[in-house]
């Protein structure tokens, strides 16, 4: 009984106190309310005008696609470049609209965290006052209290009144947990939109990569044609001999290699048990296996995949095996075959530099060169598009897609 007397006295203030709190809280509410209201208005302004700009690169892609099914020819080439410069400068654009839209959405969960630390204080401080009025009840006696009714109708009521306050304490504490839980939520979403923004200007420098790239490609053209349909004509022909003489020479090459461990004692080649590891940094897929919008697929079928590699990048064994071939070709198409257990075997094209030698064998991870392919460079060979790796996963001398042994 006298836990619940001891109440009497704070009750008077404890209404004052909600009174109080809810209106100097309420100021502060409504000015960050206005705040959130207008980053929430710019958000929605920016993904308006990445839907713009997601529908004009969707007419630039169909463009591109139309000239890929035509003649091969330069005016269509030409085309085609102008056409992904436009799309890249567009998809850079798209993305600093995108680390824009985050960044206002960071900014809105920060108010939205500020203003739960708020709540959980004015919280936890009217918690606070209603103990320490009751602490200051604990010298008053039963007899003390009565005495300060008239009547025992009043002084049933008040006790009735103080197991009220005890239940809205009980019920204030809910809030603070909540209160607490929201927080702890919104600091979570805060760190995805943190990892979000990072993608995003990892992105961003991709997309100027490959501005940067098509733009060389247009001036790589443009410098070994001087505009003559003819050396275009003379280039591609170059190109398809290139890719035939590549294909004949891996083929054959792994056969004469595999046999050729097959006599040696002791060296028989055992796959990996965890697989194949990325031959350099996991990054975006340029080209498909088999790419239906592979620029020169009139030409050959694109047989791997090709992953943005900045030029000079370090190439890394796929899987520990044999080298059956590193070729330096100079300016021309160079490149390096790797044979491994299971009848599986990897090849690593637009070579830049080669660290490796035919006749060697290599562990899994080990740097055996570099990448290339930015036209007009050591490696890259003719017509090349742009800095990146090309990566085959060959599978019993059959190309198969390197996507379904990639980790």
């Amino acid at each position: 009984m006298k836990k619940i007397i001891k109440l009497i006295i704070p009750i008077l203030f404890l209404g004052l106190f909600l009174n109080t709190a809810d209106f100097s809280y309420g100021q502060t509410e409504v000015g960050q309310n206005e705040e959130i209201k207008q980053i929430n208005k710019d958000i929605q302004d920016k993904k308006d005008r990445i839907k713009k700009m997601q529908d004009q690169q969707a007419v630039y892609e169909g463009l591109i696609k139309q000239k890929q099914g035509e003649k091969a020819s330069l005016n269509n080439q030409l085309a085609i470049l102008e056409n992904r410069l436009a799309k890249a400068a567009l998809d850079i654009e798209s993305a600093q609209t995108e680390i824009d839209r985050t960044s206002l959405e960071i900014d809105k969960v920060n108010l939205e965290i500020q203003d739960k630390d708020k709540q959980i204080l004015s919280q936890k401080e009217h918690i606070a006052s209603v103990v320490r009025l009751m602490q200051k009840q604990d010298d008053k006696s039963t007899l003390e209290i009565l005495l300060l009714n008239s009547t025992f109708n009043d002084f049933v009521s008040q006790i009735k009144y103080l197991e009220d306050i005890n239940k809205e304490i009980g019920e204030s504490l809910e809030t603070l947990k909540q209160y607490k839980k929201d927080l702890e939520g919104q600091q979570k979403d805060l760190s995805g939109k943190k990892r979000e923004l990072s993608g995003l200007k990892a992105e961003l420098e991709g997309k100027k990569s490959d501005l940067a790239s098509e733009q060389q490609n247009k001036t790589y053209i443009l410098d070994q044609t001087k505009s003559s349909e003819r050396e275009y004509q003379r280039l591609l022909k170059l190109a398809k001999q290139e890719q035939q003489q590549a294909e004949a020479d891996i083929v054959s090459l792994e056969k004469i290699a595999r046999a050729k461990l097959s006599k040696i004692s002791g060296k028989a080649l055992e796959f990996n048990d965890a697989g194949f590891i990325w031959p350099v940094t996991k990054n975006k897929i340029v080209a498909a296996f088999h790419d239906p919008d592979y620029p020169f697929r009139y030409i050959f079928e694109h047989p791997a995949v090709d992953i943005r590699a900045g030029q000079g990048s370090t190439l890394r064994a796929a899987a520990s095996g044999y080298v059956a071939i590193a070729k330096n070709a100079g300016k021309g198409y160079s490149y390096i075959m790797i044979v491994h257990g299971n009848g599986l075997a990897t090849v690593y094209g637009h070579v830049s530099k080669i660290y490796v030698q035919t006749d060697e064998y290599v562990v899994q991870g080990q740097a055996i060169g570099l990448s290339g392919g930015m036209p007009g460079t050591s490696g890259a060979g003719s017509l090349t598009t742009g800095p990146h790796l090309h990566f085959e996963v060959r599978l019993n001398g059959v190309p198969v897609d390197p996507l379904e042994y990639l980790p």
